[in-house]
């Protein structure tokens, strides 16, 4: 598989697509954490996932002493907008 159909892939899958849009909804910077709850998945899990999202320039980290705070860029912020575009019209 190629890495283009590796990082076309990720925005087919649930939570990945569920932790943008989380992101996108709710404003403030959050901790992986309660991030993983939402989206009810493991905080390993939530912590990949956001790794690749980092890779990929849709999230980054603003670490506070022990604490890593993710918020999004504006290219996921225009992922998060498409998700929930793509969200309406299969309604």
């Amino acid at each position: 598989m190629s890495k283009m159909e590796d990082n076309f892939d990720i925005f087919f899958r649930r939570k990945p697509a569920l932790m943008l849009v989380s992101l996108k909804k709710n404003t403030r910077m959050r901790y992986g954490s309660v991030l993983a709850k939402e989206v009810d998945c493991t905080y390993s899990h939530a912590v990949k996932i956001l790794q690749t999202l980092e890779l990929l320039r849709l999230v980054e980290f603003d670490k506070k002493g022990r604490i890593k705070l993710i918020k999004l860029t504006p290219k996921g912020r225009q992922v998060a907008d498409a998700i929930e575009n793509i969200q309406v019209l299969i309604k």
